[in-house]
This record gives structure tokens, C-alpha cells and sequence, in this order.
């Protein structure tokens, strides 16, 4: 890392053995982390005690710093002559508002560098023995995020379109609005029977999975989060690769 740089990482779902060479090499360099309030703890606690954390985590329903000023502390950083590390949990450009912070470190002329992270919507429901394409269910997969920038169901999204564009549907931020969500899918024709399988606290040793069916998605109740959520026949996998269990996750985090 350069000094007046800053670095857009990927945290992954869960421990510090999900991150990439690059992630670990940014952790030892940089001057300041600025990191999400999913980044894990024991990923932190590898970066130098000299280095300067600050939390910038944003959180459904919670107060949260404003993406606006998220970015100009980063310009600011760098402009500073940090080293500036922005973690993230998952990958920064999913659902993840990298974009927006990319796009202001350009228009600012601050060098920035995107490091790719391992999505919950990929890693996370691997964790949970859900493989999110296999040639026997689907050829295609959808990603979605359940809320707006104002926490409602988003209303730009073509919910009739929606229902039948995949088999396989992953939902990001979408357990407040499950329900709600279901609703529109099974207005539009979507199999009331398909599975959903929600993973909360995906590939950390809290992880935990319910399984449901769009039907019955409204009966769920308090569901931990972060989770993400899946619509679709790749559920069904999980009852023969459902590996992290028992003496697999004390291995894995032992």
C-alpha cells in the first residue's frame, strides 16, 4: 500500500481464513482500517496495535454514520497521506456500496484499489452446504437486495419478473421483509412449495440455518442477522452437504 491510497477490501463471511493474500497483506500495512460492522473481530486482531480502527458499520434499523460521510472520511484519510484500508464485510461490490465509495475516491483523484472479498451469497451458503448452482436444479441464479436506501421493500425491483427470472433466488439484508417479499413472489405464480433456507451468522462458529418454504416464510419470527436468505431447489442439498457440523466447525475454528 501507498501512502495517500486507499485499499476497498473484501472481509468474506466470516474468520480470517476466508480472506485473500491481499487482504492479509493490507491488514499489516495499513495506517488506518475503516471497517463494517460485520468484519470480524479476530480479522481485526491481525493488523499491528499501532494501526487506527474506525468503526463505520452500517446496520438495518440502528444509527449508522451516513454513506456520504463514510466516503469523505476516506478522502480525508488519504488525503492526509494514509494509508487507508476500508474493510468490508463479504465483497464491496455486492450489495456492499463500494461503488458509491469507488465512485467518490475518483471523483475526489484519490488512488484507490478494489480487493475482492468472498460474498455470504457464495461463501456463506457454502458454509451452510448449499451449493448455489447445480446442473441437475438451475442454470441460472438472481441476487437481490430485500431493502432500499429508506429500509422498505424495494419498490424499484419488477416483482413479477423477479419470480420467474431464476430457480434460484439469494436475497441479501432480506429477513425484516421475508414475508413481505413472499408475498410478491406468490402473487406472481411462484411455487408456494419452494424451499428457502436462511443462514444467519454465516462461516463463523454462531452460524445456524432454518429452513422454511415460501409459503410458510411469514412464520419464521425473530430470525438472527446478519443472514442471508435463498429461494430455490439448491436448498434440498443440504440435507447430504451439510458438512459444517460437529467436529468440522470445531476443526475449522479450533
Amino acid at each position: 500500500m501507498r501512502p495517500g491510497e486507499v485499499w476497498l477490501v473484501g472481509a468474506g463471511p466470516g474468520g480470517p481464513g476466508l480472506v485473500s493474500l491481499l487482504a492479509y497483506h493490507a491488514l499489516g500495512q495499513a495506517d488506518v482500517i475503516v471497517h463494517d460492522a460485520l468484519v470480524s473481530p479476530d480479522l481485526l486482531a491481525l493488523a499491528p496495535r499501532r494501526t487506527q480502527r474506525v468503526f463505520a458499520g452500517k446496520r438495518g434499523g440502528k444509527p449508522s454514520p451516513r454513506q456520504a460521510d463514510i466516503s469523505l472520511q476516506l478522502i480525508e484519510l488519504a488525503l492526509g497521506g494514509k494509508r487507508v484500508l476500508r474493510l468490508k464485510g463479504g465483497d464491496p461490490f455486492m450489495f456492499g456500496r463500494g461503488g458509491e465509495e469507488a465512485g467518490a475516491l475518483a471523483t475526489a483523484g484519490v488512488p484507490f484499489r478494489i480487493v475482492p472479498g468472498i460474498s455470504a451469497g457464495l461463501g456463506g451458503l457454502a458454509y451452510a452446504g448449499v451449493p448455489i448452482t447445480h446442473r441437475d436444479t438451475n442454470q441460472t441464479v438472481l441476487f437481490l437486495t430485500g431493502h432500499d436506501e429508506a429500509g422498505a421493500v424495494p419498490g424499484a425491483i419488477d416483482w413479477p419478473a423477479v419470480a420467474h427470472a431464476a430457480p434460484v433466488i439469494v436475497m441479501f439484508m432480506a429477513v425484516k421483509h421475508l414475508g413481505s417479499i413472499a408475498d410478491k413472489l406468490l402473487a406472481a405464480g411462484r411455487d408456494p412449495q419452494d424451499r428457502i433456507a436462511v443462514v444467519s451468522h454465516a462461516a463463523t462458529p454462531q452460524q445456524s440455518v432454518i429452513e422454511t418454504t415460501l409459503a410458510e416464510a411469514h412464520a419464521l419470527g425473530d430470525v438472527p442477522t446478519p443472514a442471508i436468505v435463498v429461494l430455490g431447489p439448491v436448498s434440498s442439498y443440504r440435507q447430504s452437504l451439510d458438512w459444517y457440523v460437529g467436529e468440522a466447525r470445531k476443526h475449522v475454528f479450533g
